[in-house]
């Protein structure tokens, strides 16, 4: 049987996206992959609001993530972490190699502006890793507020993480001055998992030409020159960004707007079924997540039995990651989820709640 996936990556593909990747294949380096690829990076690039180059990369957004941290960190890493996958980055920066601190907060809360403005006013940092929606907690720290901080410090190179937040909110990478912008295709874009999409600004490219070390399948500059064929340095997931055009073709004929307006609407709706049913919410306003809502469990009910029960009628559900699990439980609300979905699991949890 399968179950239908309320978790917060890789969420629920549709039929369609599914067909796409069944489109007869073609050899990535003929003229018929260049007008593909060429077509899907223009509409990143109208989707993102950015006419910097964006590259598509056969990987997990962790794969570029850590790409971005071999490129464009030269002297020291500011690290933000505020949950798991953020404290993540942090150990994958120190693990290629480069010297970088944590600024840690307490997981549920977001990183602020003044945190950042507070840590780069040091000089000690040339890059700076921040995710924007951290999932394991479902806060969402306020982007716009700590790229105006980014911008009193030019020597700084930002590396954002908009895994679980691209595609569901207006995030105007050129307009926030974003120079390396890192996500997945699995969460908010509603596709299996194994694309990476990533920017890379002017002065993200001029950086990597003075950092060693930057490995090749990740090179910055190797994408570079393999952008400027309409191509990638490595063989592609050819049926994904099939898959991915059809999606972006899907998103523009939604509307950006109506799309935006569809995942704060879900997000409102899950956030007012979990205090009506006694429990709490991780994250304070205005700090939660359009993409998933991260329940405290406040009535103290049994989360493990809620899943395996949700899970015999059809339901994939979290029930909380890492340290917050049995603590939080997590619902998604993303890609082409609409309201009727979260009715359907919020009715099944009703009922069986009943019983816990």
């Amino acid at each position: 049987m399968h179950k239908k996936l309320f978790i917060p990556g890789p969420i629920e593909v549709s039929p369609e996206i599914l067909n796409a990747m069944a489109t007869p294949m073609i050899g990535h380096r003929m003229p018929e992959y260049a007008a593909l690829h060429k077509g899907v990076t223009d509409k990143l690039k109208r989707l993102m609001f950015t006419e910097e180059r964006v590259f598509l990369a056969t990987s997990s957004a962790f794969g570029a993530m850590e790409g971005a941290v071999r490129n464009l960190v030269g002297k020291r890493c500011a690290n933000f972490c505020n949950g798991a996958f953020s404290d993540k980055w942090h150990n994958v920066t120190l693990a290629c190699g480069k010297e970088a601190d944590a600024f840690k907060v307490a997981w549920g809360e977001p990183i602020t502006p003044e945190l950042v403005d507070s840590a780069l006013a040091t000089g000690k940092y040339d890059a700076i890793t921040l995710i924007h929606n951290e999932t394991s907690t479902g806060v969402m720290s306020p982007l716009p507020e700590i790229a105006q901080v980014l911008k009193k410090y030019p020597d700084v190179v930002s590396i954002i993480d908009t895994v679980s937040s691209m595609s569901a909110l207006k995030i105007p990478v050129a307009e926030l001055g974003i120079d390396c912008c890192v996500f997945g295709v699995q969460k908010a874009f509603a596709l299996p998992p194994g694309l990476a999409v990533f920017t890379a600004s002017e002065r993200a490219l001029e950086r990597a030409k003075g950092v060693p070390g930057r490995g090749y399948y990740f090179d910055f500059l190797e994408f570079a020159a393999a952008d400027e064929k309409d191509n990638t340095p490595s063989t592609p997931c050819i049926s994904l960004i099939y898959a991915l055009e059809l999606q972006l073709e899907r998103i523009f004929a939604e509307g950006l707007e109506q799309r935006w307006q569809r995942h704060a609407g879900m997000a409102q709706f899950m956030r007012s079924w979990v205090l009506e049913h006694g429990f709490g919410l991780l994250a304070a306003e205005p700090y939660r997540s359009v993409t998933l809502t991260c329940a405290t469990n406040d009535r103290g009910a049994n989360l493990a039995q809620l899943k395996k029960s949700l899970a015999e009628r059809g339901y994939a559900f979290d029930d909380g990651y890492g340290k917050l699990k049995g603590k939080t439980f997590r619902v998604a609300h993303m890609g082409d989820m609409k309201l009727d979905d979260l009715k359907g699991i919020t009715a099944e949890m009703a009922e069986i709640l009943k019983d816990l």
